[in-house]
């Protein structure tokens, strides 16, 4: 690869990184404001929070929106206007006059901001093929795994100097940086002569085991991490007695493990393969949940219980990426449509089950317990029996596609197979 292509492919990544980024900087970029913010638009404890369940909203829906679009119009253009639909909401946020309107902003910009999310993800499938797409994911999975511990601090580090509305100025800077940025330099991954009338592709992609095992193995281990996420605060710090600045200090080596997890994911896969990887983080997964669950029936000392959490949530840089690069590996055609239940299981998953955590009360740890150990042990299960061909279907399955939806002949597969299952 000359300099000029290494440089360009650079950009490339950059760009995907900070699309992907947008939705957890605004989830969480404006957390240190929340306390200012339900006393300045005089909102409840409830609708405060109802703030961030409408971001979470939009980003599942909005991902169900442009993926269709994408496959049908091209990346480009659907990926400007959500973009631009980003960036308008985002400025709204700012001023909104009271709550309602604010929880209605919320969720235009959390669609907008999925745009950039399920975009990314199709276009890299759109320029790679096998172990390139995941260790490209990898690469994107580190901006998941490092966007929302630094989103809260970014966030307080503005309040120093701005109010809270200040915080969504900046976000709609940002937006309107990132909408110049595409416009002007975001390459075209999808030729013209590969794009279909708006496709009901939803069912056939579901109908798809293999495709559909993959992103519910993906969405229950995503949805055990965003248990974890919700439940953790109540478990380490009302029963186990860490203080805030502890706990910050363990939410952030975990999140670190999740990243080195997903870094080693990328330098293995050529070798080891993403399936081979994906398997582990589930087992990993598995294995540290049930610890988690072990820890709370025994009432096992603290450390037994914090090995458990980060064996859990680092096991989430193996699945990601590779369960990621496994689902869109035979839909390059439809890559946008895929991204997006993709996506969308993973919002779904974690918005109805992440909540469960807290059943028992602040006091409580048992529910968060059996949910991050019995999601992953039901995502390895789900994983076992979709994903496992017969002899009859592996002779009829079809040619593996590479970038942009072009067909590799049937004698490339197994070499293709050997980065990807």
């Amino acid at each position: 690869m000359s300099n000029d292509a290494a440089g360009r492919h650079t950009r490339f990544i950059v760009l995907l990184a900070a699309l992907v980024a947008l939705g957890p900087l605004s989830i969480d970029g404006y957390l240190p404001g929340l306390p200012d913010l339900a006393g300045d638009l005089r909102a409840s404890a409830a609708a405060t929070q109802l703030t961030i369940t409408a971001c979470l909203a939009g980003l599942a829906i909005g991902q169900l929106i442009a993926g269709p679009l994408s496959d049908t119009y091209g990346r480009r253009r659907p990926l400007l206007a959500g973009l631009a639909l980003y960036t308008i909401a985002s400025a709204l946020c700012a001023v909104a006059p009271d709550v309602r309107t604010f929880v209605g902003l919320r969720l235009v910009q959390g669609i907008g901001g999925a745009f950039g999310i399920v975009i990314s993800n199709a276009m890299v499938r759109d320029r790679t093929s096998g172990t390139s797409t995941a260790r490209l994911f990898s690469a994107l999975t580190l901006i998941t795994g490092l966007a929302p511990v630094f989103a809260p601090v970014l966030g307080g580090q503005l309040l120093r100097v701005t109010a809270w509305p200040g915080i969504f100025v900046a976000l709609a800077v940002l937006g309107a940086v990132m909408l110049a940025a595409s416009a002007a330099g975001l390459p075209k991954t999808r030729p013209s002569a590969s794009r279909q009338p708006l496709p009901a592709v939803v069912g056939q992609l579901l109908g798809d085991r293999v495709f559909t095992g993959y992103v519910l193995a993906n969405g229950l281990v995503f949805a055990a991490m965003f248990a974890y996420i919700s439940g953790s605060p109540f478990v380490l710090q009302n029963i186990h007695g860490l203080s805030p600045q502890q706990y910050s200090a363990v939410f952030a080596v975990n999140a670190a493990g999740l990243v080195a997890a997903a870094q080693i994911s990328g330098r293995l896969v050529a070798r080891a393969g993403a399936r081979v990887l994906l398997l582990a983080g589930l087992l990993g997964a598995t294995a540290g949940g049930t610890t988690v669950l072990g820890a709370v029936l025994t009432r096992a000392p603290l450390p037994v219980l914090l090995i458990g959490l980060f064996v859990l949530v680092s096991s989430v840089g193996l699945v990601m990426p590779n369960a990621a690069a496994q689902a869109l590996a035979d839909h390059g055609g439809h890559a946008g449509s895929a991204a997006a239940l993709l996506g969308f299981s993973q919002f779904m998953f974690g918005g109805a089950l992440a909540p469960l955590a807290g059943a028992g009360g602040a006091t409580d740890a048992l529910p968060m317990g059996i949910i991050v150990a019995v999601l992953p042990a039901l995502a390895l299960l789900t994983l076992g029996v979709l994903t496992r061909s017969t002899p009859g279907e592996r002779t009829r399955r079809p040619a593996r596609q590479g970038p942009a939806g072009h067909r590799r002949p049937r004698r490339h597969i197994d070499r293709g197979r050997a980065g990807i299952q």
